[in-house]
């Protein structure tokens, strides 16, 4: 491998995309809490002083939809006309419409059901077609490419200090980027550039802020010793970010795609995540090809592993699997993907069960990556096939 930078970004909670996304996922979980079985497919739009909630709903839950939305923005902290939007006093927007009779006819029972190849409980069809992507590397402890790593830390330490107080003068609006240098063994050894950009009060001064974020974000999260004179650091570059949030910028759910999962470093299917609930597999699929690529790295049988999996409308079985360790593994690929037929049962239903997704809390998940997020205790974060898929691939590699 030839030395190379590659370059991620993450985004604050603030960011008008995960605004959107926030709510979502906040009218997921209600729906959830309430009726483990909701079918929901809810998308959220925001700009200067209005909340669009829309999308597909079906559920036994209750819920005052407004009152939720008002509380996922005001505890995001959007509190005030001046930062981009007030939760308190914004217009709310309500459209929803309930799931496609022609698309519950095939999640509520798989074609493999129709016809009798399946006999179980766990014959529910896929919510809609797609390949989804999953991706795992031992570059962090988290199994997570580097600069997606370090990114979101960085956004998460941006809120940290805006709402401990420690920077009263900043906004919910950011965003911020990491530029990694690897060497040619594909070790991340210096960065180039840390680029941070951050809402904020309009009477503070641009070198107060950027004393302010070397000190108080950068410099606890950054490993100095990945920094020398020629790492280039940019605070607000524009000069001005005052005007934030809806405001400054629409939000839209699903925006952020690659935010959510490997900034990039990994292929993605295009499914967006917040705002559906597991029987889709744009979801539950990205989740689970995230825990066997995870568990394949964590076996040591790969140094870094792709997963694809894809799907058929209303059919529970996946049309294909696919396993790519970028040449870092002694076992082929197509060996690998044996023993992932063998240790994963990737029928939608299956996933749902083996990961909890009817238990999950997806609101907290709806900024600063969906993937390894080991302190929210995810299930597709745990490595509890190892052993089975070293034995797994022994018995392929035997016969």
């Amino acid at each position: 491998m030839e030395k190379l930078l590659f370059t991620s970004e993450s985004v604050t909670e603030g960011h008008p995309d995960k605004l959107c996304d926030a709510v979502s996922d906040a009218i997921l979980d209600a729906c959830i809490q309430q009726d483990p079985m909701s079918r929901v497919a809810c998308e959220t739009a925001s700009c200067t002083g209005f909340i669009l909630v829309t999308g597909e709903i079906t559920t036994k839950a209750q819920l005052d939809i407004p009152a939720i939305v008002r509380k996922t923005a005001l505890e995001i902290g959007y509190d005030d006309g001046k930062k981009g939007l007030d939760g308190n006093s914004c217009a709310v927007m309500v459209s929803i419409d309930k799931q496609s009779a022609d698309i519950a006819m095939g999640v509520d029972k798989a074609l493999e059901a129709k016809e009798g190849d399946l006999t179980d409980e766990l014959d529910t069809g896929a919510g809609d077609q797609g390949m989804m992507f999953g991706y795992a590397t031992n570059e962090t402890e988290e199994y997570m490419p580097y600069p997606i790593a370090l990114a979101h830390k960085l956004a998460f330490q941006l809120t940290k200090v805006r709402k401990d107080g420690t920077l009263t003068y900043l906004r919910p609006d950011g965003k911020t980027q990491v530029s990694v240098e690897y060497d040619e063994a594909g070790k991340p050894v210096r960065l180039e550039a840390v680029v941070l950009s951050t809402q904020h009060d309009e009477d503070v001064t641009l070198e107060q802020i950027r004393k302010d974020l070397i000190e108080y974000v950068i410099k606890p999260i950054i490993p100095a010793e990945l920094m020398n004179e020629n790492t280039k650091i940019f605070v607000n570059p524009t000069g001005r970010f005052v005007i934030g949030g809806p405001v400054g910028d629409s939000g839209l759910t699903g925006r952020k795609i690659i935010v959510d999962t490997y900034g990039g470093f990994s292929r993605h299917g295009g499914g967006a995540f917040s705002g559906k609930d597991p029987t889709k597999v744009d979801r539950s699929a990205a989740y689970y090809s995230r825990y066997i690529a995870k568990n394949i790295v964590a076996a040591k049988l790969a140094k870094k592993c792709e997963i694809q999996l894809a799907y058929a409308i209303g059919v529970a079985k996946p049309v294909s699997i696919m396993v790519d360790t970028f040449g870092t593994s002694k076992y082929s690929n197509e060996e690998l993907a044996n023993a992932v037929e063998k240790v994963f049962d990737c029928r939608p239903q299956s996933i749902i069960r083996q990961l909890k997704l009817t238990e999950t809390k997806y609101l907290p998940l709806a900024a600063y990556g969906h993937m390894g997020r080991e302190e929210l205790g995810v299930a597709w974060e745990k490595l509890d096939k190892v052993d089975a898929l070293k034995k797994a691939v022994k018995q392929v590699e035997g016969k």
